[in-house]
């Protein structure tokens, strides 16, 4: 095999593949044993007609595609192993030359993984956030607890006021003409709840039970449906019944009600105990992210188009998965946001993108740093992964050793990587 390189662009390189024609009539061969049953030729037996006659027959264009691909299998690897490509995806491929008797020509245009030069990575000495649990913070988790606990009960006098659930029903116009997803009954809308676009909400104050209310709108211009963005709608609201929230008192009646605790004091103290360590691990990860997005806008890197795409492919797979046990297809979900696949993919495009430079910045200290698995760290790992299926026997534990061993020494790469660069830029 012979083979010419051409760069054509940062990321990407085009070989022109040379096959020499004795192996290429190995790959015709190869062909005529693979379909000699698919022959039917009067006077032999199936399978068993001749190669010569087959060419009479049918012509040598019947084994062609199968050469092809057959010479193509066995020269490509050899190709990437030979000069050190490392491929993004698939190559495209275009056949030059495939006769009999003659060397089998084709080109191969790859994208290969891009180079990335790592700038400042140690020593950043990255600000770590902090988070205090102040009186406000535990206040209002008591007061999201006390309005869980509420009671809901029917207005004597019917008049809305904020905070109150109005029962209602509704339909929309935009000029004159009512448009989908604008009309609702039994609707149960809490005011002030901002769950209404614009100021639908507040227009309903004062009105009360059995009342007729127009309530004028503007969409807005970043709707997420064409024929509404930034629209003057009107909708006819009927007011069918208005509750309001009976809220408990905040004592130790209360405590024991809806905690395992005697006492409110110590409610608070668990309150505040509990968003302390969520504080903690917030600062956590926030700190990480810092570091890693600081250590990934230092480097170099010009990532390939298909490397995103196929990253938002990933993503989107795992909307369609999340999707469907909510017992929803992709399809409802872009009736319901007012959205399609080419808008998604382009909103996607971003965070694609920052995972791809992220994990490709990881790669790069793994090399640099010479950060190594051992087996002792493969077998911690399968046992954790092994835990979380609750499947955590032995035989589990090795079957994920020999299946998954590449995927368990990526995450444990990449774990070590982000822990040397927390260690390495420190206040």
């Amino acid at each position: 095999m012979e083979a010419k390189m051409e760069r054509i662009e940062t990321n990407v390189v085009k070989f022109e593949v040379k096959v020499a024609a004795k192996e290429f009539q190995a790959a015709l061969n190869k062909s005529y044993n693979k379909n000699a049953k698919n022959f039917n030729i009067p006077g032999f037996r199936k399978g068993k007609v001749p190669m010569a006659i087959v060419k009479q027959q049918y012509g040598i264009e019947v084994l062609l595609e199968d050469a092809v691909n057959f010479a193509i299998d066995a020269s490509y690897p050899q190709l990437l192993n030979e000069n050190k490509i490392n491929p993004v995806d698939y190559p495209q491929i275009e056949v030059i030359t495939a006769e009999e008797g003659k060397d089998f020509v084709y080109t191969a245009q790859i994208t290969v993984y891009p180079e990335v030069k790592l700038g400042e990575y140690k020593g950043l000495k990255i600000e770590k956030p902090s988070y205090e649990v102040t009186e406000e913070d535990v206040n209002a988790k008591l007061k999201e607890t006390q309005e869980k606990s509420s009671r809901v009960e029917v207005k004597e006098d019917g008049i809305i006021e904020n905070g109150n659930i109005a029962i209602i029903d509704f339909k929309g116009f935009v000029d004159g003409v009512a448009f989908d997803g604008g009309e609702g009954s039994d609707y149960s809308l809490e005011i002030g709840s901002g769950s209404f676009i614009d100021t639908f909400e507040t227009q309903l104050v004062g009105a009360k039970s059995g009342d007729n209310v127009e309530v004028n709108v503007t969409f807005p211009e970043s709707y997420g449906k064409d024929e509404l963005n930034g629209k003057d709608a009107k909708f006819e609201v009927t007011i069918k019944e208005v509750k309001s929230k009976e809220l408990p008192e905040l004592d130790d009646e209360f405590a024991k009600e809806v905690s395992e605790f005697d006492t409110l004091a110590q409610m608070k103290e668990d309150i505040v105990k509990t968003m302390t360590e969520e504080n903690a691990a917030k600062v956590k990860n926030e700190y990480e992210d810092a570091v890693i997005n600081a250590v990934v806008e230092n480097a170099t890197i010009e990532v390939p188009t298909i490397m995103i795409e196929k990253e938002i492919d990933i993503m989107v797979k795992n909307l369609e998965t999340r999707l469907s046990q909510q017992g929803l297809t992709l399809e409802q979900y872009f009736q319901f946001t007012g959205t399609d696949a080419v808008k998604m993919r382009e909103y996607m495009k971003e965070n694609a993108e920052r995972k791809v430079r992220t994990d490709l910045v990881l790669e790069a200290v793994e090399v640099a740093e010479k950060i190594e698995v051992s087996e002792e760290e493969i077998k911690v790992k399968a046992e954790e992964v092994a835990k979380m299926y609750a499947a955590d026997d032995a035989s589990m534990v090795d079957l994920l050793i020999k299946n998954q061993r590449v995927a368990l020494e990526v995450d444990i790469k990449t774990g070590k990587s982000i822990d040397f660069l927390l260690e390495n830029n420190k206040q």
